[in-house]
């Protein structure tokens, strides 16, 4: 969820390791609105990274991983 008061621009979401990613992501998300992502697979405490990726208004990149 973007708790921001910016729209968040060139947002993905990916994964690293051998899940699988079901995932509705806009390209922006508005204050307020969230990004909806599933990933599903046999052990994903071994083997598998979440990133999500986005640029505030000032074109910084940010990442945000998540182990499982």
């Amino acid at each position: 969820m973007n708790t921001s008061e910016d729209t968040l621009r060139g947002v993905t979401v990916s994964i690293a390791g051998r899940a699988r990613l079901t995932v509705s992501a806009p390209a922006a998300v508005a204050p307020g609105d969230a990004v909806a992502a599933t990933v599903t697979g046999p052990d994903l405490a071994r083997d598998t990274v979440l990133v999500v990726r986005w640029f505030p208004p000032d074109g910084r990149e940010y990442l945000w991983h998540v182990s499982f």
